[in-house]
């Protein structure tokens, strides 16, 4: 306080000496990990080149864990619309966008999301973590109930605890299940229903049909992350509706991300212009982050002219995971119910999963083991992630290095 004598730095280190904080532990043996040589999480990639990259330490390799999914990753379109938005904007903006972070190519950006999603406005975040935090926080609360499938994405789970809103979870992507606990809630009370439409993990896709009749049903409200699905899922990439041949009204809430498929950084809602206004003005994510930088902004704009432009890129990335997928289940091994890129590798225990990935990572192949909590105890596994950029060499080398790995675990 004012007028009191401030302690000194020594006294400080009493202070904290007397009462250490507890750092809690983390969720994997990290120090054991890397003592072993099994810890390939962090890696510093140094050169990108198409479907390979230059790894410190360990020089080129195949990857199989991009999110880059239609190889939109260093397009010529994309980085000549980045480098002309730092030439008219610069590297930064004013602020937030409520009050003077908003250029017009954010308005544009939205606009070109609302066209491809087929609603009638979009708001783009930081991140797609903010994203989910944000909507769902802001569209329900302490009074209301939000549903979610056991599966989501954590960004999904914390945005439903931040909400305050009661949390049920229904077994994964088991509509019956939701159903069922849709219709023990009042009639009268706010519900909003969330669900991955491709889960991350697993590959699989929602039950998005019966889900929205579940929905319309019990008065439920309708919010599907596309994070994952978002130019892999439909004839022209459009995502989960298209690919069901669903009306692009079914799902209230369009959530998806600009970092994956979209070779940028952030997430984006789209829905009606009711929607977008409340979260422009309630979503606290929004209202108190800085906007995104011109550059990311340009380049996702880019992006999405080019997917509205060559739907082609979704099939040939169909054909290619279908492709690799099936030879992968012809040499044995579990893939879980995978119907996208996202093809999982099930292991078994965690440390053959991190094993698997030690053989393959020795071997030239960039592909992560993902051990539980991530994933149910049991079911480690590689996470492999088939993109435009692999040629069918590629994918057989991929396919030879891990059915050796696995045949070394006894994973087959």
């Amino acid at each position: 306080m004012l007028g009191q004598q401030q302690p000194t730095v020594m006294e400080m280190d009493q202070i904290s000496a007397a009462t250490p904080f507890q750092l809690p532990a983390p969720i994997w043996p990290v120090a054991q990990m890397k003592a072993d040589g099994n810890y390939f999480f962090q890696e510093v990639i140094e050169e990108l080149r198409g479907a390979r990259v230059v790894v410190r330490g360990r020089g080129e390799m195949l990857m199989l864990s991009s999110y880059s999914y239609l190889g939109l990753l260093r397009h010529p379109e994309v980085e000549h619309a980045a480098r002309q938005a730092i030439n008219d904007f610069s590297t930064g903006v004013h602020g937030v966008r409520l009050l003077a972070g908003t250029t017009s190519l954010h308005v544009e950006l939205e606009r070109a999301i609302a066209d491809f999603k087929h609603t009638e406005a979009a708001v783009v975040f930081s991140s797609g973590y903010v994203t989910n935090l944000t909507a769902i926080s802001a569209l329900v609360g302490p009074d209301d109930y939000v549903i979610c499938d056991k599966l989501n994405h954590a960004s999904i789970v914390d945005g439903c605890k931040l909400s305050g809103a009661e949390l049920l979870r229904f077994a994964h992507n088991d509509i019956a299940d939701l159903a069922h606990r849709l219709a023990a809630l009042p009639s009268t009370a706010n519900k909003l229903v969330v669900a991955d439409a491709v889960f991350s993990m697993d590959g699989d896709i929602f039950d998005l049909p019966t889900a929205v009749e579940v929905c319309r049903r019990y008065g439920a409200y309708l919010m599907i992350d596309e994070a994952h699905s978002l130019g892999i899922l439909g004839q022209t990439g459009r995502g989960i509706e298209e690919h069901f041949g669903l009306d692009a009204s079914s799902v209230d809430v369009k959530m998806g991300t600009l970092s994956k498929t979209i070779p940028s950084v952030g997430g984006y809602i789209a829905g009606s212009h009711r929607l977008i206004e409340l979260l422009k003005h309630n979503g606290r994510g929004f209202v108190y982050s800085g906007a995104l930088p011109p550059a990311q902004v340009a380049a996702a704009h880019a992006a999405f002219a080019i997917l509205a432009r060559e739907p082609w890129r979704a099939q040939q990335l169909r054909e290619k995971t279908d492709y690799f997928r099936t030879a992968l289940q012809q040499m044995g091994f579990n893939t879980l119910d995978s119907q996208t890129p996202i093809v999982p590798v099930i292991c078994g225990a965690n440390d053959h999963a991190w094993r698997m990935a030690k053989r393959c990572q020795d071997q030239g192949l960039f592909v992560q083991g993902i051990p539980s909590p991530v994933v149910p105890n049991g079911s480690a596994r590689l996470r492999c992630i088939v993109t435009a950029d692999h040629t069918l060499a590629d994918l057989d080398e991929a396919l030879r290095v891990i059915g050796a790995a696995g045949k070394a675990e006894g994973v087959i």
